[in-house]
């Protein structure tokens, strides 16, 4: 029976597809983004967002994870649509939910540089041009996220929250997703044989965006 062991509390564009692919490889079966139907059939749950269905079980229940132990890792479990904006990683009480619902429970918070990360969500489906600034975001209010220096400071601000509320918890593991050893560091915190490590969800259709791994 599958149970989440772990979640990623990084944001879009961190390397969290990537992450998705490197546990997979190594065994389990890892949510991106949405709950897929060849996983769920399940009316109302098959074809839904992660996000959603995080939000469904903390309000149900108090577990947010009610509804997606059919998962053993969530990867990226934000979404930013025209009329939904739902970001569990940015979310306190969410986030202690979690820890409550889950006492054992693995963090990992993809990592890239704020500068970097800025750059390539600027670069990616109009997130930084349009769907940054027109959303709700917490940290980052509709109007606010278009420039560099915006998005940098949110960036910061989120990573800067997880290390405050975990602070030396051996659970939580903060991944530079470009570090030589990030396969390393990610086997040791899950205890996985990873057999894979490198760049997914990159945009071949841009060259500028060639270097970057969602």
């Amino acid at each position: 029976m599958r149970r989440v062991k772990l979640v990623n509390l990084g944001l879009p564009k961190s390397g969290t597809t990537t992450l998705a692919e490197a546990l997979t490889r190594g065994g389990w079966r890892a949510a991106d983004h949405k709950v897929r139907r060849i996983h769920s059939r399940k009316q109302g749950l098959g074809g839904t967002f992660i996000a959603r269905q995080l939000y469904n079980g903390y309000f149900n229940s108090g577990n947010p994870f009610e509804f997606l132990d059919l998962y053993d890792a969530l990867t990226e479990i934000s979404v930013l649509k025209a009329d939904t904006s739902l970001w569990p990683q940015c979310d306190y009480p969410l986030i202690k939910a979690m820890r409550l619902a889950r006492p054992d429970m693995l963090f990992v918070a993809t990592w890239r540089p704020a500068a970097e990360l800025s750059d390539s969500m600027r670069r990616w489906n109009n997130l930084g041009k349009d769907r940054l600034p027109s959303g709700t975001l917490p940290g980052l209010p509709r109007g606010y996220g278009e420039s560099d220096a915006e998005r940098i400071r949110w960036i910061e601000g989120h990573y800067a929250m997880l290390r405050d509320i975990f602070g030396d918890d051996p659970r939580f593991l903060e991944l530079p997703v470009g570090a030589e050893d990030a396969r390393e560091r990610l086997a040791a915190h899950t205890g996985l044989d990873l057999p894979w490590w490198g760049r997914a969800n990159v945009n071949l259709e841009n060259p500028a965006e060639r270097a970057d791994a969602d």
